[in-house]
């Protein structure tokens, strides 16, 4: 089959389209490098036509409310190259428990992404991960003080991006699936531990310090973006800091 893979250079993207030539495949990465533009609709056209799969992994460049914009504009573009394109199938990567932190305005627009998907003329699959292993060290410095990294307890199941890749890839080669695939790690840490480990490992002079109030993670409730009936990816924490 013939996959357009939006975003196909970034970290995710990269990866999936590897993975789907290496199964024999035709998978083709596109972003604003290689010319295509899904805000402007720059190169959608041509990125999409004759693709039986288009893969949409691009990201909005900001967090906060603008994101929904971006989601929005960047959706209803897609979608129409899509369907112009001939597309009969249309992916796109999500987080688990997107749905549940209203109060966060990107996981806002990520939930906006998926009802637009839902609602659009393509058969599609959502594919709904838990945190990236490699977005830790981001993560510790937004609220890094001096010596002194403050992180919340919420619950996190890391899972490692090239399984994410795997996923991703193996749910576009498929038919679509009409809703949602959850994917997480196999381990739930909190967010403090999951610090303290962390830095264990490759100390830096920083002490992690509890604190319920810190970060963008401080305004979820309970342990909506874990699911340990999710499809578990084998990669674990300490095999990834290793």
């Amino acid at each position: 089959m013939k996959f357009a893979v939006i975003g196909g250079t970034g970290l995710i993207g990269s990866q999936v389209v590897k993975s789907l030539n290496a199964a024999g495949h035709e998978a083709v990465p596109h972003s604003q490098s290689t010319g295509v533009d899904v805000i402007s609709g720059k190169g959608l056209d041509e990125a999409v036509a004759g693709a039986d799969v288009l893969v949409n992994l691009t990201n909005s460049p900001t967090f906060d409310e603008d994101s929904l914009a971006f989601f929005r504009t960047s959706m209803d573009n897609l979608l129409a190259a899509g369907r112009k394109g001939g597309v009969r199938h249309f992916v796109i990567l999500s987080i688990v428990g997107v749905d549940k932190v209203p109060e966060l305005d990107y996981y806002k627009a990520k939930a906006l992404q998926e009802d637009v998907l839902a609602a659009g003329p393509i058969p599609y699959s959502i594919v709904r991960a838990t945190q990236f292993m490699e977005f830790m060290d981001a993560t510790m410095s937004w609220t890094t003080d001096g010596d002194t990294v403050r992180l919340p307890p919420t619950p996190i199941q890391p899972i490692a991006a090239k399984d994410v890749a795997e996923a991703v890839a193996e749910v576009a080669a498929g038919a679509p699936l009409g809703g949602v695939r959850n994917i997480g790690g196999p381990e739930v840490f909190t967010l403090d531990e999951l610090g303290r480990i962390t830095l264990s490992h490759k100390p830096d002079g920083r002490t992690v310090v509890t604190d319920p109030t810190a970060g963008m993670f401080a305004a979820v409730k309970g342990d909506v973006l874990t699911d340990k009936n999710a499809h578990l990816a084998p990669t674990r924490y300490a095999d990834w800091l290793s």
